[in-house]
């Protein structure tokens, strides 16, 4: 595992923009929002400052500002500081935070997506809020994902999954009563919803490269561990296996081509669609965006199928940590993190307006969360088995997750075997780890 820091060039290199040249990066930096307190280090400042910043993509998202901008505000006057938002759009945030990080000019708290924890992490910027996370009541699974090369370096905001969810009326028209619990159960489904006719897609799984990380929850269900230790185990028996029958899945037109987040949720909201797969916001995303105003009613959370009885369903975990960054208003930071992460009150609120599931046994215990059956079945049946992905622990994991997206595409298309393929990505993938 790799724990040094990384260099500018490298944080360039991660996002496969350094092939700008120097120009380029002077380009993108002149470009790059620029704190208005820009100048400030990360390892220097008064720690004990009230004053902090605030980093989150979602401050520059018009439907998630408000709330935010309120919990902003609360804690300012109960505290009497001042938190300074900066936001970048969320294409753009890691590689913004990245280079204003790698600079010194970011200070107090920052919000992640747990994916890329690890990336950042390896700057060696982030605070260890080992001795604060035990204060928060979170669940296992959500302090989990704060966590990289055994450290605490990001207190659990929001946690969830990446999971399957069914639309209810298409399985009851075409005569499926229960949600499949296996693979072979699943096949039998997604073909009697085939024989509904009129156009419906009965999976609308990723199949453009952009999204066919979804293929990694598959290949772990058929068996393949994705990695061993520090071995790539892509191209094994199990990986083949899990790509020759999504190829099957494919041909029998029970997926359809090009298909990626945004069609499927498309599909889904016009009744096309029996299953997809989603993060838990899923179901306000799409049913907001469908005709059909009793989609929302018809949407159910299911599990993975699994290969064999008894098997542990497979989902990728999902949701947003906050780190704090060492340096000034470090100590204050902390205690925003904790506080918006934690707080009962705080908690329930931004899941009343936003539908994300809070990170604490208390949180989703509140009444305003548990009358939320979707979310509670969510969080029994798919966020309790899930895991971070192995990959996540590497600067390159675009890379990686591009590279066997692009080799699990060659298959769909029929320009490669799947044994091929899969060979061929996990050289690819075992190539990239070692940069």
């Amino acid at each position: 595992m790799t724990t040094s820091g990384i260099s500018r060039r490298g944080a360039l290199r991660m996002f496969g923009i350094g092939a700008l040249g120097v120009a380029g990066v002077g380009a993108l930096g002149a470009c790059a929002p620029s704190p208005s307190n820009s100048g400030s280090s990360s390892n220097g400042g008064d720690t004990k400052s009230k004053d902090f910043d605030f980093t989150s993509w979602s401050l520059n998202e018009e439907a998630a500002r408000p709330s935010i901008e309120k919990i902003i505000a609360a804690w300012e006057k109960a505290e009497k500081s001042k938190v300074r938002a900066v936001s970048y759009p969320y294409n753009e945030y890691l590689s913004q935070l990245t280079l204003k990080l790698g600079g010194g000019e970011t200070t107090g708290a920052i919000h992640l997506d747990i994916a890329w924890l690890a990336a950042v992490a390896q700057m060696g910027k982030l605070a260890d809020l080992g001795s604060v996370a035990p204060k928060g009541g979170y669940t296992d699974v959500a302090l989990k994902s704060g966590v990289y090369d055994g450290k605490q370096y990001g207190l659990p905001w929001n946690t969830g999954s990446i999971g399957v969810i069914a639309n209810s009326k298409l399985l009851e028209k075409a005569g499926i009563k229960k949600h499949p619990t296996t693979v072979e159960e699943f096949e039998d489904a997604l073909r009697a919803l085939k024989g509904l006719g009129g156009g419906v897609v009965p999976y609308a799984a990723a199949t453009k490269v952009a999204q066919l990380k979804d293929i990694f929850p598959w290949m772990q269900t058929f068996g393949c561990t994705l990695m061993d230790g520090q071995k790539v185990t892509i191209g094994d028996d199990a990986s083949v296996d899990a790509v020759t029958w999504y190829k099957k899945l494919h041909d029998a037109r029970l997926i359809a081509a090009d298909v990626d987040r945004f069609d499927a949720r498309a599909l889904f909201g016009q009744g096309k669609a029996a299953f997809y797969d989603d993060a838990v916001i899923g179901k306000g995303v799409t049913s907001a965006q469908s005709k059909d105003k009793t989609l929302a009613d018809a949407m159910q959370p299911m599990q993975r199928p699994v290969l064999r009885s008894g098997d542990r369903p497979q989902a990728l975990l999902w949701g947003g940590v906050i780190a704090i960054v060492n340096g000034k208003g470090q100590d204050a930071a902390t205690q925003f993190a904790l506080h918006t992460t934690s707080d009962l009150a705080t908690t329930s609120e931004y899941f009343a307006t936003r539908a994300l599931p809070p990170s604490t046994t208390a949180g989703l215990a509140d009444p305003k969360v548990a009358k939320d059956t979707f979310t509670t079945e969510w969080t029994e049946k798919i966020t309790k088995t899930a895991t971070g992905s192995p990959f996540w622990q590497f600067a390159q994991n675009a890379q990686i997750e591009e590279a066997v997206a692009k080799q699990v595409q060659a298959v769909l298309v029929g320009k490669s075997k799947p044994k091929d393929a899969m060979k061929k990505a996990g050289e690819e993938v075992a190539a990239l780890i070692k940069r």
